[in-house]
């Protein structure tokens, strides 16, 4: 099993609601702005697009590069956080 951050960690241990975009691994306070400005404050809504794309990680990790300017490993820790979020908690 590969090695996960605090941050993913403490993310994928706890409910997402309320939780700033800033709370998802990958997502610093560059994405985050960039995110914002695009309209998803939250946690939850950046799921929800995640949700919205069937999980697909392709279309996902485009989404987020396009919405945010994530490079490709910030890419991969949000959707591995999504991921792993989404199977312990639904």
């Amino acid at each position: 099993m590969s090695s996960t951050s605090k941050k993913h960690q403490s993310f994928c241990s706890e409910p997402m609601k309320g939780k700033p975009v800033t709370a998802l691994p990958g997502i610093g306070p560059g994405c985050a702005s960039q995110l914002q400005s695009q309209g998803y404050h939250k946690a939850t809504d950046v799921f929800g697009h995640y949700l919205t794309v069937n999980e697909n990680r392709n279309e996902f990790q485009d989404w987020l590069k396009d919405q945010s300017g994530a490079n490709a490993k910030q890419q991969g820790d949000c959707y591995k956080a999504m991921r792993d979020w989404s199977d312990n908690n639904l």
